[in-house]
């Protein structure tokens, strides 16, 4: 019995020693898979500038984004001084888009990045222990009832509007879609030869999760995740644009669609079209890198 368990640590070890060098491999097989997906490069360079702008927006946003000049008020795009105009109280557009992505992009990140933890232990539980799972997955599945709308409403009504309704909203609904497909994934791994070999060397359930299991499932929810930033960008900006999120003076791009659309009629439509082009540049980045991701960690793909 001893001799038997030798000869598999051995070879575990060996077989752990060949996937180094197997997964070192598949990263630059990834790395220039994604390389030659323009659109995810286009996608990815997107959203570094606009990662960067929003954290470095005190340094290069030409003006203070709340204060405005009456007296220049509706000015169109290319205005000396101000490149794409002045909204309708006066204040320079460029620097409420710099601003605004601070915000716009916060209340996306900051739940879906949370939610990523939260659903990767709960779908790797769930997905693991049966019965666990059972009691889990279900009580996820009533959220699936509510529409997403509707939720951020009773949520709004119940601790009031801001940048916090924006964050919850968000976690609450995207949680059991991402829990999901880490559920999915864990279950069609936990019966592998690997999770077996490490059971046979004595090895504790949570190593077999997080030490064995969840490297080969992580990276389904990171492509999923990343597309998911994308919708959360434009459901955010939509309740900031019915008034539930960001209130003003603070810049959001979902608000300032929203204080642009008052002055339509008035030859001044630069003040909701800019902002609603970059939510909708932005979010297509994002699904674009998502689409990327999904083709250089795709094992069949990669190798064509």
């Amino acid at each position: 019995m001893e001799r038997d368990i030798a000869v598999i640590s051995r070879d575990l070890s060996i077989r752990k020693h060949s996937m180094k060098r197997v997964r070192n491999h598949t990263f630059k097989q990834a790395v220039r898979v994604f390389a030659k997906d323009r659109l995810a490069v286009l996608g990815a360079v997107i959203v570094l500038i606009s990662i960067l702008s929003a954290v470095f927006a005190p340094f290069i946003a030409p003006y203070d984004p709340n204060i405005g000049d009456g007296s220049k008020r509706l000015l169109p795009i290319g205005t000396q001084g101000h490149l794409l105009g002045l909204d309708e109280q006066g204040r320079d557009i460029l620097s409420r888009l710099i601003y605004g992505g601070r915000l716009s992009l916060v209340s996306a990140i900051i739940p879906i990045t949370l939610m990523f933890a939260i659903s990767l232990v709960l779908g790797l539980i769930a997905g693991y222990f049966t019965r666990l799972g059972e009691v889990i997955m279900r009580i996820l599945d009533v959220l699936f009832a509510f529409p997403t709308a509707l939720l951020a409403i009773a949520i709004s009504a119940i601790i009031g509007t801001g940048l916090t309704t924006i964050m919850l909203s968000i976690s609450i609904v995207m949680l059991p879609y991402m829990t999901r497909v880490v559920f999915t994934s864990t279950m069609n791994e936990k019966n592998k030869e690997y999770v077996e070999a490490a059971k046979a060397l004595g090895a504790t359930k949570f190593e077999i999760l997080f030490k064995e299991i969840m490297p080969n499932v992580i990276t389904d929810l990171i492509v999923y995740t990343t597309t998911l930033l994308g919708t959360t960008i434009v459901f955010a900006a939509g309740l900031s644009f019915i008034g539930l999120g960001i209130q003003p003076p603070d810049a959001d791009w979902g608000r300032m669609v929203t204080g642009g659309i008052s002055v339509l009629t008035q030859g001044a439509p630069h003040i909701a079209t800019i902002p609603g082009l970059v939510i909708l540049i932005v979010a297509t980045a994002f699904n674009w890198v998502g689409d990327g991701l999904q083709n250089a960690l795709d094992p069949y793909k990669r190798t064509q």
